[in-house]
């Protein structure tokens, strides 16, 4: 017997026939001896209803409330799914994140968890019943209900599965596993077989939309074993694991690209110890996270900072920024947000030499501009207009011999 945790994704969940044949499956799991947690989104398009609802009324509103609404959506699935299992002869019930509880710190739309007190669940698992957890919340310390942020029910399932102790966190979604690149872009894409928790990590950092970032660091920093498989057909999908398990490596593993990017660049800044603190201090105490950052100084003793922050950060980064002018001497912002960030991911980098500049050059054959670069071990990411996604991400696949 296995202890599982089976997350459904909002596409999964998106009417009430895939909310029956996601009972379904669990059901299968369940007759084959399995302990099973279930680990639901809100059905497909009503966060974003939720969302636009909030924005609608004011584009700065107050985060506490934004938990309130969005969190909604989830509890409306857990409580559907619990119903469709009973249906199935499957004892269930839903917990919502304050039931369990989950508890949270308060950073309200992009809170972390803290711990969950999974010991009720752990007995009632081994009693038969089948909890339905609404993904995406939980209770933060002032006793008010928390979010974490878009994509969350993922975080929430490889948590629940350490918490749980589960040999695998299932992560059901519309597609068959994870691709070297979005198949939409480059047909000849192939979906692998196995990745390492550090390159998923990566790709989803840098804008793959198949997990979760945090809960990909989760499971890496628990050994949680993740799998992601398609809710409409029963082919393989991928396992996240350790770099141990895979046996042969590639140099790269995947081209992920990012629309959802803005960039700021803070005009003749003066150019002397402590200014970097300052700006980064303003966007981090208004809970703005920051991605790429260049630096330009000036022959007269000024600098430019240059950074980038998502599209839905970007009116609150503004604005803190703003607010800090007193403090911060800048002569103007400057922003523009039709750019995209376009990433080369894979554990190959550490041995081998020249893959940027393959990526370099294979972006300049095609007349694409590099705004901002930045590196990591294994990832290089650069920012381009975003009018050539398409065809750098489809050039970069192909110079990587990455095309199926």
């Amino acid at each position: 017997m296995s202890r599982l945790v089976m997350k459904f994704g909002g596409t999964s969940v998106g009417d009430i026939d895939r909310i029956r044949a996601a009972a379904r499956r669990v059901r299968r799991e369940v007759e084959a001896g399995h302990e099973v947690a279930v680990v639901v989104s809100a059905m497909a398009g009503a966060t974003n209803q939720l969302v636009a609802w909030c924005q609608a009324l004011s584009a700065l509103h107050d985060a506490r409330e934004y938990d309130a609404v969005v969190a909604s959506g989830e509890q409306v699935t857990s409580g559907l799914m619990a119903i469709a299992l009973q249906t199935e002869g499957v004892e269930a019930r839903s917990w919502q994140g304050w039931q369990i509880p989950v508890r949270s710190d308060d950073a309200h739309g992009k809170a972390r968890i803290e711990r969950i007190e999974a010991e009720t669940l752990i007995a009632r698992m081994a009693a038969g019943q089948v909890p339905v957890v609404a993904g995406f919340q939980g209770i933060g310390p002032n006793q008010r209900i928390t979010t974490f942020g878009r994509g969350g029910s993922d975080t929430s399932a490889v948590a629940l599965a350490a918490a749980l102790g589960a040999d695998r966190c299932d992560i059901y979604t519309d597609v068959e596993g994870v691709f070297t690149t979005d198949p939409r872009i480059a047909t000849r894409a192939r979906k692998l077989d196995r990745i390492s928790y550090e390159e998923m990590l990566e790709l989803a950092s840098v804008g793959a939309k198949v997990l979760q970032t945090r809960s990909v660091e989760l499971a890496m920093k628990e050994r949680v074993r993740v799998q992601v498989l398609s809710s409409f057909s029963d082919a393989p999908g991928t396992l996240v694991v350790g770099e141990e398990e895979i046996v042969e490596k590639e140099l790269v593993s995947g081209i992920a690209y990012s629309r959802d990017e803005a960039k700021v660049t803070v005009r003749r800044v003066p150019d002397r110890p402590g200014v970097a603190a300052l700006i980064f201090g303003a966007l981090a105490e208004a809970h703005v996270n920051v991605d790429m950052i260049v630096q330009n100084v000036a022959a007269d003793g000024t600098t430019d900072m240059t950074f980038t922050v998502s599209r839905a950060d970007f009116p609150r980064a503004e604005a803190a920024l703003r607010a800090a002018h007193d403090h911060i001497p800048f002569a103007e912002i400057a922003t523009d947000p039709n750019v995209t960030k376009i990433s080369v991911v894979g554990v190959g980098m550490r041995s081998h030499a020249g893959v940027a500049a393959t990526m370099f050059k294979t972006l300049a054959d095609r007349s694409i501009n590099i705004q901002v670069i930045s590196t990591s071990e294994i990832k290089v990411s650069v920012l381009v207009a975003a009018e050539y996604t398409e065809l750098a991400v489809r050039a970069l696949h192909t110079a990587y011999g990455l095309d199926g």
